[in-house]
């Protein structure tokens, strides 16, 4: 339990039981449950869309519900995406590219990039959530997204090396990387959501959703190994939002297909 709530209070700003160790050991190891964070982060948005429904019009559930993802991990992964977009759009060298990225000021890129994603997020999870009518299905598809992209970004870990070590950076404790066996267990919590969803509809098609992910995580493990020489943490935020989003498209694809 150590661990988990180890892996809340860094990856969360969810209250944690006081005495909770934070040592570099302790959060490297503890990199396993990040899928897991993902099943609270989707479960805190899924909470919120249903208060919401009942309130308001399903387009303000949708936002609340994103306010609220959004608050429970403090904009961690948004950030991250913000960075890369300003690092990769204004760097063109590896140098250049990581201390733009270390830049806590929002350039133009990561301005514009951000606007477009939670646009894309927002309708993306509005018509999955709406087109049919809101259960346990819908559900599970919100907190397998946050489960399967987060994931992904742990698997980055094990495929790159790290590619700056310095103090100041957000993910230092992380650097160290995983093992195999710890990808395994990771792979285990970000899978069940999906695979559970597969199970409750009896629509195993939800399983080849994995592919596109596949995809996305070579591409972008390819394109950062290229220009970085392995990953930072705020390639790993990148990495997380844009999985998030390509499953929500994965789902809303299907549904679209099949109306």
């Amino acid at each position: 339990m150590k661990l988990f709530f180890t892996a809340l209070m860094f990856y969360t700003r969810l209250p944690v039981p006081k005495g909770i160790d934070h040592s570099e050991d302790l959060l490297n190891r503890s990199t396993i449950f990040f899928p897991l964070i993902g099943w609270i982060v989707g479960l805190i948005g899924v909470g919120v869309y249903w208060v919401g429904t009942v309130l308001f019009p399903p387009e303000l559930a949708v936002l609340f519900s994103m306010i609220a993802t959004v608050w429970a991990t403090g904009a961690f992964h948004e950030d991250g995406f913000a960075d890369v977009c300003d690092g990769f759009g204004g760097g063109w060298s590896a140098e250049q590219i990581l201390n733009i990225m270390k830049d806590s000021r929002l350039g133009t890129f990561g301005a514009v990039g951000l606007g477009l994603l939670m646009t894309v997020k927002f309708f993306a999870l509005k018509t999955m959530l709406t087109v049919e009518a809101f259960g346990v299905a819908a559900a599970l598809k919100y907190v397998a997204a946050h489960s399967l992209s987060r994931l992904l970004a742990t698997s980055m870990m094990r495929a790159l090396p790290y590619a700056r070590l310095d103090e100041t950076s957000k993910v230092k404790p992380i650097a160290k990387g995983i093992t195999d066996g710890q990808l395994a267990i990771a792979a285990l919590f970000g899978l069940l959501p999906l695979l559970v969803l597969s199970v409750y509809t009896g629509l195993w098609i939800y399983l080849t959703f994995l592919f596109p992910l596949w995809l996305v995580r070579w591409r972008l493990a390819s394109f950062f190994r290229k220009w970085l020489g392995g990953y930072t943490g705020d390639c790993l935020g990148a990495t997380q939002q844009l999985a998030e989003v390509v499953v929500y498209l994965s789902f809303v694809s299907l549904l679209w297909v099949s109306v």
